[in-house]
C-alpha cells in the first residue's frame, strides 16, 4: 500500500534544504478554504529512493539530489532550485525463510522538480548513478495546504482530512499521495507551507 509524495525542491521537513521560488505551472480549478484542485502541466523530476523513515528520507534523499543541481553532473551545470520538495512512500515486503515470517520496509521517493528551462534533451546527466530523470506528465492534483514543522504524523493527518473531502466531492485518487514542503529550514514554522497533495481523476459532479 502505498501512502506518500512525487515530484520536486525546498522542503520544510527536510533539515538541510535551502528555499526556492519557482513551482511548477498548474492552474487552481476548485478551491475550499484550504483544499484545492489543480491542473499541472508536464514536468521533468529528478528523483532518488531511500529506504527508511521520514526523516531519514529527507536527509539521505536531498543530499544527491542537491549535488546534482548544484553541478555534480556531465555538463558541470547549475540547476536552479524549485518548489516544492516532494516525498511518496511505498511499503514493499519481502519475504524471508521461514515463510511464515516477513520483513517490511518503508521506501520514499524524494524529488526535485526542474525549472521549466530544461528539457530532456538539455537537461545534464546525473553522475550519480542513484539519481535517476524523468518525464512526469500534466495531472490533476487535489492538494491540502497547512503551516508547522511538517512532521509524519501531520501529514498523514492531512492526508487523512484530504481523502475525505476527496469522497465527498466525488473525486477519485488515482495515484499514491505526496508529501510536500516549499520552505527552507529556517523559515518559523507558522509561516511554512507544507501539503498533502493526491492525484485524481475529474469527479463527475464538476466534469
Amino acid at each position: 500500500m502505498r501512502f506518500a509524495l512525487l515530484a520536486a525542491a525546498a522542503i520544510a521537513v527536510l533539515p538541510t534544504t535551502v528555499s526556492a521560488t519557482e513551482e511548477p505551472a498548474h492552474e487552481t480549478l476548485v478551491k475550499d478554504g484550504k483544499y484545492e484542485i489543480r491542473q499541472y502541466e508536464p514536468t521533468i523530476v529528478a528523483e532518488v529512493e531511500i529506504t527508511g523513515d521520514m526523516r531519514r528520507a529527507g536527509n539521505s534523499g536531498f543530499r544527491p539530489l542537491a549535488d546534482f543541481i548544484f553541478g555534480n553532473n556531465t555538463a558541470r551545470s547549475k540547476i536552479e532550485m524549485t518548489a516544492p520538495v516532494t516525498r511518496v512512500k511505498s511499503e514493499k515486503i519481502a519475504m524471508t525463510a521461514p515463510v511464515t515470517r516477513t520483513m517490511e520496509n518503508d521506501v520514499w521517493t524524494v524529488a526535485f522538480v526542474m525549472p521549466r528551462e530544461w528539457t530532456m534533451d538539455t537537461l545534464p546527466v546525473p553522475n550519480n548513478p542513484d539519481v535517476s530523470i524523468r518525464e512526469v506528465p500534466g495531472e490533476l492534483m487535489a492538494t491540502v495546504k497547512f503551516s508547522g514543522v511538517g512532521r509524519e504524523r501531520m501529514f498523514e493527518q492531512k492526508q487523512t482530512a484530504l481523502e475525505s473531502w476527496l469522497e465527498q466531492q466525488g473525486y477519485e485518487a488515482t495515484g499514491a499521495p505526496r508529501y510536500a514542503g516549499y520552505d527552507a529550514p529556517w523559515v518559523p514554522a507558522p509561516f511554512r507551507r507544507n501539503e498533502v497533495m493526491i492525484p485524481v481523476a475529474p469527479s463527475a459532479s464538476v466534469s
